[in-house]
């Protein structure tokens, strides 16, 4: 069916057709035709990384736009550009991390029209994950053939798709702002499953999130402001839930009840002599009045980052029911 098509049909179809959440294949699609004027069939996944990488730091200079739909993420390119700008990360350190974050689902999906792999399966390359690209004779046709044209075509979808992701980001530049504040100080994702024993003490065995019985066998320790927009593991911020809550939630801003909740717990732990009250104190203050403060100015820059995207678990929520407040919250805390 397909065999009247040329190399170029193929190209394009899967350029201008493709589903498009994010840029990442529209950058694939530049590093591709870049890799192949280089006349090498095997490419290291050091290269191909390395020439990503330089694609979305061009991309995101001064004026970075969005490059993803959903207005509550940023995808793992711009983190990494982020960091990168921001000098908290090397250009050695940032090709390592596309390395190793950035191909799990564009290499394998780059063929792919609109919902179909088949059509246009390994017709440009093949790949060993994390190791090496092979360059298919297809791919260096249609470089050698029409190698201007397909840049620009690339350049033009790129600019479509960004102008499209800004139209359903509100308050873009202020939310751009607000992340490379967060990014500027934060710290490396840490082992955070070594808190649970601590946590379920101060939760009483019970999920942050809907209030039920939570078994050792089902445990999530979940950030409650996202971990994207904050980046950082305080423990402030870490509650336990449910896997299926967990997942729920992904990373949507929680309704304010709960940040009410995390207020509660967090005093409930500083009426305690446990040492991890000094580092919730580091945190957001010496005085009740102040870590409220605090949490709720997070809470505010969390929700201009991601809008309104709320996710409140039941509509049908009462605190006055929610074992939390019914057994957990000490007499030290209501005076």
């Amino acid at each position: 069916m397909y065999n009247k098509f040329e190399d170029i049909d193929f190209w394009k179809a899967i350029i201008l057709y493709g589903l498009n959440a994010a840029t990442y294949k529209i950058a694939l699609g530049k590093t591709l035709l870049e890799l192949a004027h280089t006349g090498n069939e095997e490419v290291d996944w050091s290269t191909l990384s390395k020439a990503y990488l330089d694609n979305y730091i061009l991309r995101l200079g001064e004026k970075a736009l969005p490059q993803q739909s959903n207005s509550g993420r940023r995808t793992v390119m711009e983190r990494i550009v982020t960091q990168l700008k921001l000098k908290s990360i090397t250009y050695e350190q940032a090709i390592a991390m596309v390395e190793r974050d950035a191909f799990h689902d564009v290499i394998p999906r780059f063929h792919s029209i609109g919902l179909d792999r088949s059509i246009g399966a390994e017709k440009f390359y093949h790949f060993d994950h994390g190791k090496k690209l092979y360059l298919h004779d297809s791919l260096f046709k249609v470089q050698e053939s029409a190698n201007t044209e397909l840049h620009q075509e690339l350049e033009a979808r790129w600019s479509l798709l960004e102008g499209a992701f800004q139209m359903g980001h509100e308050n873009w530049d202020l939310a751009n702002d607000i992340r490379e504040i967060y990014i500027s100080k934060g710290s490396a994702r840490t082992n955070i499953t070594s808190n649970i024993p601590f946590l379920s003490g101060y939760q009483g065995n019970t999920c942050f999130y809907c209030g039920e019985a939570i078994t050792a066998n089902d445990i999530h320790v979940d950030h409650v402001l996202p971990r994207q927009v904050l980046m950082h593991d305080e423990i402030w911020n870490l509650v336990l839930s449910h896997s299926l809550c967990n997942l729920h939630k992904e990373d949507a801003l929680v309704g304010k009840h709960y940040i009410e909740k995390l207020i509660d717990r967090n005093e409930n732990i500083m009426g305690s002599n446990h040492p991890w009250k000094q580092k919730i104190a580091g945190a957001l203050g010496n005085t009740k009045p102040a870590r409220a403060k605090s949490t709720y100015y997070h809470f505010e820059n969390v929700k201009l980052v991601l809008g309104n995207r709320y996710w409140e678990n039941s509509p049908h929520y009462n605190r006055a029911t929610d074992p939390f407040y019914k057994k957990l919250i000490t007499q030290l805390n209501n005076r």
